[in-house]
């Protein structure tokens, strides 16, 4: 549909989630959505106010409404004056109904505007024969009210619709809408969308980051809550990442642009959240199933009330108005919009908390999961090394000399356990002197000259293959890597560096036991390793010596036990096991959203947000099938009411009556929708 065709099929709810032909394009098809969707808002609440005043004459010439007031009121003609406004009513404040029936009886897709459009059509077509002969009481005021309720109602129902789907835009307005560009040593201000990769751009405190890219220059806190969750502002500095669309602290920083635009880290959440909300899992489908046959069955019920009514001697005008109470109460508007808006509040939220959504079934069924899978190095470790201990073999030498020795010579190396070194001796703020006569012997270490005495920073096998002993206590452990220190030939001490543990590791497999869930991890490491750290953690059990095509295996393994399965893994090395797995989560991709090949990505690389993730399934489905139940309760319930059950009881639905409560149960959908939230508590209960 295009922007300027007002002819409202957009309406269609069973479709709602397709807005009538629309998909997202990333942010800005969103918010040409959007835009078009306040369009539509003005243009209902311009049509109620105009029927609303054209209501009120023909409310005033009803001999109804003059009796129930107690005056008379009329002329010669005005029963032509009351059609003649009943027209305009008709034709003007039921255009979006009329036409949208055209659209989807030619869609071959009948739905909410088909019941509308057919039960105001009836009425008028009806009142206008009485009006030019035919016996009986014309509808003009029942006809009226109703249009100007179901315009209200609609008015009320898609504000709140907007509410709950506008999310994205949220996300959006986290981007500054101009950056300061620096040119040699000038700066100037510049419109965001002219910022381009390799730019130099000044951040000044306070002020929003324009671009991801890379500090050059200053050091501050960035607070990164509202892109990743993670409350605490984190401290960058030279060589560190910034995110577009977070937020600077007291420092001035001078940024690298390496992504803008298209590029960036945000553009791509709001592109993956704009998917996620466009996409279809298996609830909504059924959900979408129910409505149209829903509208199906409301249209068998309205023809069936208007005969049975003719049958048992009710005149005409009694049994029209009993069809259209039923077609109208039973639009399948609540149900059509119970899945999309919980969709869209739970796909914008969990993004906030640092959790993406690329599967939406698998979103709604993380609830199910019974084990979770963890890959080992870089989802429950850091996956980099780091030195636990410095042990002293020769009382001749302290810690300190022994890292500047090691820290002196691996200064000069490659190998990533040379890099640990030197970092651990930087962070003890250790001198490293000059090294003359640098050597690496691959496979068994490095030396050097450092202040006038030879140095060899060497591995176990090396000592055993010059003879020399291994002392006591430093023997090869679990999960732990040792290099020792020779000066001038002769053991001086050891350095034990290990890929360390996460901190919140320890939490999340807690955290994710108590939802008695069990936890296992996938390596390639040697049992030993594997033994060493499920045990420091508490895992119910380890995978050791798998190879990366054998991880696809080990969950087959488990889900041949009937687990329901979650395997967590970096998304690129673990393609075939997250593909495997009932849900495949991403852990470690940070900002590279891109790559990822998982159901969901923790932003944060914080295993404990599994725990997060599946609270969030959990709310998400449970605020689903509570608006599912409450959709098809009502009209359980209303479809009888409006057929006339309660007739020989004295309770008759008037067809206004029945509008109104039908755009009541599309409101109360909505906001139930944006009451969707995951208590902080029950995350924080959940890792004691």
């Amino acid at each position: 549909m295009k922007n300027n065709d007002m002819n409202h099929e957009h309406m269609n709810h069973q479709k709602h989630d397709q807005h009538s032909g629309h998909q997202h394009q990333g942010h800005s098809g969103h918010h040409d959505h959007n835009a078009h969707h306040r369009m539509m808002i003005q243009d209902f609440k311009k049509r109620f106010y105009i029927t609303l005043v054209l209501t009120l004459p023909v409310l005033a010439l009803s001999p109804l409404i003059q009796k129930i007031l107690g005056f008379s009121f009329g002329f010669p003609g005005s029963g032509y004056v009351v059609f003649a406004l009943a027209s305009i009513i008709f034709l003007y404040g039921g255009w979006p109904f009329l036409s949208g029936l055209v659209k989807e009886l030619k869609d071959k897709s009948p739905g909410m505007m088909t019941l509308i459009g057919l039960a105001i059509t009836v009425a008028y077509v009806y009142s206008a024969a009485v009006t030019f002969g035919l016996d009986g009481t014309p509808f003009y005021w029942e006809l009226a009210t109703l249009i100007a309720i179901m315009l209200a109602g609609h008015w009320i129902e898609m504000a709140s619709i907007l509410g709950a789907s506008s999310a994205l835009e949220k996300l959006a307005k986290l981007m500054p809408s101009e950056a300061h560009r620096k040119k040699d040593d000038e700066v100037e201000d510049i419109p965001l969308s002219e910022v381009k990769k390799g730019d130099v751009l000044v951040i000044k405190p306070g002020e929003k980051i324009p671009s991801d890219g890379v500090v050059l220059k200053g050091e501050s806190y960035i607070n990164e809550s509202m892109l990743t969750g993670e409350s605490k502002p984190v401290r960058k500095g030279k060589d560190d990442r910034l995110i577009g669309g977070s937020l600077n602290g007291d420092g001035s920083l001078e940024l690298r642009v390496e992504g803008a635009g298209d590029e960036s880290y945000l553009n791509k959440v709001i592109k993956m959240v704009g998917e996620a909300q466009a996409s279809k899992s298996k609830t909504q489908a059924l959900s979408d199933r129910a409505a149209f046959w829903l509208t199906i069955v409301s249209l068998s019920v309205g023809i069936a009330t208007l005969i049975t009514w003719l049958l048992v001697g009710q005149d005409l005008q009694f049994a029209i108005a009993r069809m259209a109470t039923v077609m109208i109460i039973t639009c399948p508007h609540a149900l059509g919009l119970a899945i999309p808006l919980v969709v869209a509040v739970s796909t914008a939220k969990s993004a906030e908390n640092g959790l993406l959504i690329q599967n939406r079934t698998a979103f709604e069924n993380a609830r199910k999961i019974s084990t979770v899978i963890f890959d080992k190095t870089g989802t429950l470790t850091t996956g980099t090394f780091e030195v636990t201990s410095v042990d002293i073999h020769d009382k001749k030498y302290g810690d300190k000399e022994l890292l500047t020795f090691a820290g002196s010579v691996e200064a000069l190396s490659e190998h990533p356990i040379g890099k640990s070194i030197v970092l651990r001796a930087k962070k003890d703020e250790i001198d490293l002197p000059a090294v003359d006569n640098f050597q690496a012997v691959k496979g068994k270490g490095v030396s050097g000259t450092v202040s006038g005495k030879k140095i060899q920073i060497v591995s176990p096998g090396y000592l055993q293959e010059q003879n020399l002993e291994i002392p006591e206590g430093a023997e090869a452990k679990g999960g732990v890597t040792r290099i020792f220190i020779l000066v001038q030939g002769k053991v001086a001490g050891s350095l034990a560096l290990s890929d360390t543990i996460r901190p919140e590791s320890y939490q999340a497999i807690k955290a994710l036991q108590k939802l008695n869930i069990k936890c296992w991890m996938l390596t390639g490491d040697n049992k030993e390793t594997a033994k060493a750290v499920a045990d420091e953690l508490g895992m119910d059990g380890f995978f050791a010596e798998v190879l990366p095509d054998e991880k696809q295996a080990k969950v087959k393994e488990l889900q041949a036990q009937g687990e329901y399965v979650a395997m967590a893994g970096d998304g690129v090395n673990d393609s075939p096991a997250l593909a495997q797995a009932q849900v495949g989560i991403a852990v470690g991709s940070g900002t590279d959203i891109a790559a990822a090949s998982a159901d969901i990505i923790l932003v944060n690389s914080n295993p404990l947000d599994i725990t997060a993730l599946i609270l969030f399934g959990k709310a998400t489905y449970n605020k689903m099938v509570q608006n599912l139940i409450w959709a098809t309760g009502y009209n359980v319930i209303a479809i009888p009411l409006a057929a006339g059950v309660l007739y020989n009881v004295g309770i008759v639905m008037r067809p206004e009556v029945g509008a109104i409560l039908m755009s009541a149960s599309t409101v109360i959908v909505a906001v139930n929708a944006r009451l969707l939230r995951v208590k902080k508590e029950e995350l924080k209960e959940a890792g004691k």
